[in-house]
């Protein structure tokens, strides 16, 4: 059996999948490029945020291309902790 002529909302609903799917698979391919990477001052930041604590070392570390900043806290409960951030957010 035949489907009947599809309703006019029926296209505009087709219209709006195929254009959302579109954009979906536009946003993933440039998802990559939208991505941006993190200098020093916002990784310190980030881990004095997630610790409440004082910056006591920064390294900057490369694994394979990745950068990584390993950053060296000493929390007010006076613990040593190591907090590790990506560069690329």
């Amino acid at each position: 059996m035949a489907e009947p002529n599809p309703t006019h909302a029926q296209r505009r609903a087709r219209v709006r999948c195929r254009l959302l799917a579109w954009l979906v698979g536009a946003c993933v391919v440039a998802s990559p490029a939208l991505a941006r990477e993190l200098d020093v001052q916002e990784a310190i930041a980030q881990a004095q945020q997630q610790t409440q604590g004082k910056v006591l070392a920064v390294q900057t570390l490369r694994v394979g291309k990745r950068k990584i900043y390993r950053i060296k806290i000493l929390t007010p409960a006076g613990q040593v902790r190591i907090v590790q951030i990506a560069a690329e957010q």
